[in-house]
């Protein structure tokens, strides 16, 4: 019974659904420890959580400004630009 689920799910047809999975679950994860780490609204100390509802606006705008959304602010919203550049201005 065991191997024929391991034969039916351990084929090299599903490798790429593992790896799409396993990616999603990777970002996930992620924004996960990222909200819990680094969310100035979250709290996990005692201490911390006893202090209230706080209006510390740098730190939020530090959080929300992170590196990746940095990186992409002048960035045009294309996924791929040279091909679409290709086909759009033909010469």
């Amino acid at each position: 019974m065991a191997s024929s689920a391991v034969n039916r799910w351990l084929r090299p047809e599903v490798y790429p659904l593992f790896a799409a999975v396993g990616v999603a679950v990777g970002i996930c994860g992620m924004q996960l420890v990222r909200n819990i780490c680094t969310n100035p609204e979250v709290r996990i100390i005692k201490e911390r959580r006893a202090a209230g509802v706080l209006e510390n606006f740098e730190e939020g705008e530090k959080y929300k400004e992170h590196g990746l959304r940095k990186f992409v602010r002048n960035k045009s919203p294309e996924i791929m630009p040279s091909v679409n550049k290709f086909f759009s201005n033909p010469n």
